[in-house]
Formats: C-alpha cells, sequence, structure tokens
C-alpha cells in the first residue's frame, strides 16, 4: 500500500471528513514520526511496532563490481521492530 491507497482508504471509509483533510492528518502523522527519529527519539505505535534509529559505525566495505575495498562512512539507519499484536495477525493468530 502506498501513501496515496492509505489517504483514498481513510477517507473512504470516514466520509465526513474531506480527502485533503485526511491528507494533511496522514502527512502530519508520517512528519512527525520522522522529526521524532531525526532527533534520535523512539517512536511507538502500540500493538503495530516501534521505530528506532541505529548508528551503524565505519568499516571497510567491498566493491561488488570491482573487488576493490572501500571506506565506508557511519551512518544512521532506520529500524523497525513489530509489535505482538502485528506480528500475531502476521503469523494467522488473531484474537
Amino acid at each position: 500500500m502506498i501513501r496515496s491507497e492509505l489517504i483514498q482508504k481513510i477517507a473512504d471509509e470516514n466520509p465526513h471528513l474531506y480527502q485533503r483533510d485526511v491528507e494533511r492528518i496522514v502527512n502530519t502523522i508520517f512528519e512527525e514520526i520522522i522529526e521524532a527519529m531525526a532527533r534520535g527519539d523512539r517512536v511507538e505505535l502500540r500493538g503495530f511496532g516501534a521505530f528506532s534509529v541505529k548508528k551503524r559505525e565505519a568499516r571497510i566495505g567491498r566493491n561488488p563490481r570491482t573487488g576493490e575495498s572501500v571506506q565506508v562512512e557511519e551512518k544512521y539507519v532506520p529500524f523497525f521492530k513489530t509489535g505482538k499484536l502485528l506480528r500475531d495477525r502476521l503469523n494467522g493468530k488473531q484474537e
């Protein structure tokens, strides 16, 4: 599902809301998650999962095309850990 499909689904299920308002709500939620992660905060959505940021140390990598060693700088990467409810639903264990 892409963002526009999510917005359309929410708008369809809530006919009392204008689509532009639903779009603003969805964009605000995503923007707040992004800003929190940029600050290094953890974002937890109960039953769904938790977003966090992990630091990857600098290392020596290898160019797969040439086999040449290259220096890979340290970087921060997003990490998502599923919540128990989501994991159970994916494995067919609905409550």
